[in-house]
């Protein structure tokens, strides 16, 4: 061996044993490249770095990427002195050596040089927020995917919504495009190839995937994001990460959480069904062979959220957080939990129904919606900190401290703290303390918050039964003195009335009744015509813009073709034409004439909607007073008889 091959290598003739380890193919992979960046060979590299010798370097750069290469230099010379250091620690235990406070210190010092090291570069580092989900599904109907992608679907059960005739309702807009399918449709192509391959036999199998990219709500208005142009990205997105996969691309103009964000579902059957050529980023044969499975490894969605960073750069689009709509800080934790607690409810409510009895409660809130909500309310009319922190605990229980210039809160069920920035950026210190200076400057134009209804009377309490309950002297005291302004208020509303007589209140509240009854029945009878009205309008439409393309597709060559191109407007042509020739409608009504309808309609639902009002108000009254005097003089005649 020559003497600048020694010299290279470092390789003098003393070393003689040889140490052999495992490395994934990731690491491997990235020491490769590290050495050919450092025009040296891995073992050079590698015994460098443990005994902290100088590792350079030599190469070209071109203008602008010195601060890169320094970075990247510091990180190495860093990781060469942990290295070494290591190996100390690790003789010295190996040799029965105690943890001593020196080399305790010494440890200390190059973690936290490595840290500050670590600092400098983060730069250059793929910041990826959560603007990609997968997700992995079982189901061996594929067809039942484009249905969801087609049709609307109940956001909280996920049940699909039908019509007043029980069919499927489509959605308002979408664009969807298969690829790699061939002649065939999406459910086809997937059957097609578990039957070639003989795969996805068994009810555990994993049949797709669907990666979801959501882009931010801003990008429609600032940077002239269209559901065309998000469709177009979605498509070379799916080509260049899923190649020789079917799969079916779709674009919706709006997300979960009413967040108004344009987002693209990539759905890919998981059996690759042509051999692709291999690109840097597939690690494994199942990325590139035929007749392999797809599989979302932690590498693979590494790659992908890289993939969506850049796609996001180069089309000059915003970085968003999917799950962070209107502000609040949902996590997806509290989503789920949010749907589960729903559907929950859902079924609690449908069993209170068959039982004859009215829901309490049909919108489920979590616990962070309920205390944003508390937050929120006493957030738009205190103006200082210690009256914010005051009325949360005086209405509604909810502590709130700062610990290092930040805001948490805790509510009466809880004893750990939640962090403002797990509920909402509104809620953290600076926007507080804004929001506080608003409301001082507007305090003049802020008017109280009522407690009672002003078009209601108060109900009289059940006094004896609140104390078989259990309630205090306290609690009895107080309520004497709210029957006693409840009943003035009730006998104030009768003599204005001219109701002192129990057969003309009686006869009064039945003709409010039935008038009420029959203006609720008028009201709604119209508002089912105007609905109706509405969904032939919009069906008539879809058959008049899309008719010219079903005989378009009879004189193509490769009607198949066609069909995958106009899918979503061939669907929503079909399904104009089902609900035309279900309801007898052979000439298509006139838009002008339609909508003077719906005008008609409408004015005279105002006129009777008034009715309505006026009938419920004086009706509720009624009734409320009826109760509170029959209450009254029950409790007259237990007091009397309890003096006897």
């Amino acid at each position: 061996m020559n003497k600048s091959t020694t010299h290279r290598h470092d390789t003098p003739n003393n070393k003689t044993h040889i140490i052999k380890f495992r490395v994934t193919e990731t690491e491997k992979l990235e020491l490769e490249n590290t050495a050919k960046l450092l025009h040296l060979s891995l073992s050079t590299l590698i015994r460098r770095a443990l005994h902290s010798a100088k590792i350079e370097r030599t190469v070209v750069v071109a203008g602008g990427g010195e601060e890169t290469l320094n970075a990247v230099s510091t990180l190495l010379a860093q990781c060469g002195k942990v290295g070494g250091n290591l190996n100390q620690l690790a003789r010295h235990f190996n040799s029965g050596g105690a943890d001593t406070e020196q080399l305790r210190a010494k440890l200390l010092d190059e973690l936290t040089d490595l840290t500050a090291s670590g600092s400098t570069p983060r730069k250059f580092l793929v910041n990826c927020m959560a603007t990609l989900k997968h997700i992995a599904s079982k189901n061996s109907d594929y067809s039942a995917i484009e249905a969801y992608l087609i049709y609307q679907h109940d956001e909280f059960t996920g049940k699909q919504l039908l019509d007043q005739q029980g069919r499927p309702m489509l959605r308002d807009s979408y664009i969807l495009d298969t690829l790699e399918c061939g002649d065939f449709s999406f459910a086809t192509a997937c059957l097609l190839a578990n039957r070639k391959y003989n795969k996805n036999n068994h009810p555990d199998d994993i049949k797709s995937h669907q990666y979801i990219i959501s882009f931010d709500p801003r990008d429609a208005a600032d940077n002239g994001l269209t559901m065309e142009k998000a469709q177009a990205l979605g498509l070379n997105f799916c080509k260049a990460n899923f190649p020789g996969h079917p799969a079916i691309v779709c674009t919706h103009p709006d997300g979960h959480n009413h967040s108004g964000n344009i987002h693209v579902h990539i759905v890919i059957g998981s059996i690759r069904t042509r051999e692709v050529e291999r690109k840097p980023y597939m690690q494994k044969p199942r990325d590139w062979r035929e007749g392999m499975k797809h599989s979302s490894t932690a590498q693979t969605m590494r790659h992908l959220r890289v993939a969506v960073t850049e796609m996001c750069e180069c089309a000059d689009l915003h970085q968003i957080n999917l799950l962070e709509a209107q502000g609040n800080r949902v996590s997806e934790r509290e989503y789920w939990a949010r749907r589960r607690g729903q559907k929950r409810l859902d079924q609690a409510n449908a069993r209170l129904i068959v039982a004859g009895q009215k829901p309490k409660q049909t919108v489920y809130q979590t616990e962070l919606e309920t205390l944003r909500k508390q937050i929120d309310s006493v957030l738009k009319k205190a103006t200082t900190f210690e009256e914010f922190s005051a009325l949360l605990m005086q209405e509604h229980g909810v502590a709130v401290k700062e610990s290092r210039g930040r805001l948490s809160y805790c509510p009466p069920n809880r004893v750990k703290f939640i962090t403002a920035r797990k509920l909402s950026k509104k809620f953290e210190k600076k926007q507080v303390l804004a929001a506080l200076a608003q409301n001082i400057r507007l305090a003049p134009t802020i008017q109280p918050i009522a407690t009672d209804k002003p078009d209601r009377i108060q109900k009289l309490v059940d006094i004896q039964a609140k104390l078989k309950q259990g309630k205090s002297i306290g609690y009895e005291r107080w309520a004497k003195k709210h029957n006693l302004k409840a009943m003035a208020q009730t006998l104030i509303l009768l003599q204005e009335k001219g109701l002192l007589n129990e057969g003309a209140l009686d006869q009064r509240i039945d003709e409010l009744q039935t008038q009420y009854d029959s203006a609720k029945e008028v009201v709604l009878d119209l508002e089912t015509r105007m609905a109706d009205n509405q969904k032939l309008r919009s069906y008539a439409a879809a058959y008049k813009q899309y008719r010219p393309l079903t005989q378009k597709r009879n004189a193509v060559k490769s009607p198949a073709a066609f069909e995958d191109q106009y899918r979503a407007e061939l669907t929503a042509y079909r399904a104009a034409a089902a609900y035309l020739k279900a309801n007898n409608i052979t000439c298509l009504p006139s838009p002008n004439k339609l909508e003077a309808e719906y005008c008609a309609l409408a004015s005279e639902k105002a006129q009777f909607y008034e009715q309505y009002k006026e009938a419920k108000s004086e009706l509720l009254k009624l009734k409320d007073a009826k109760q509170n005097v029959a209450l009254f003089f029950r409790e007259e005649k237990q007091t009397q008889h309890h003096e006897r």
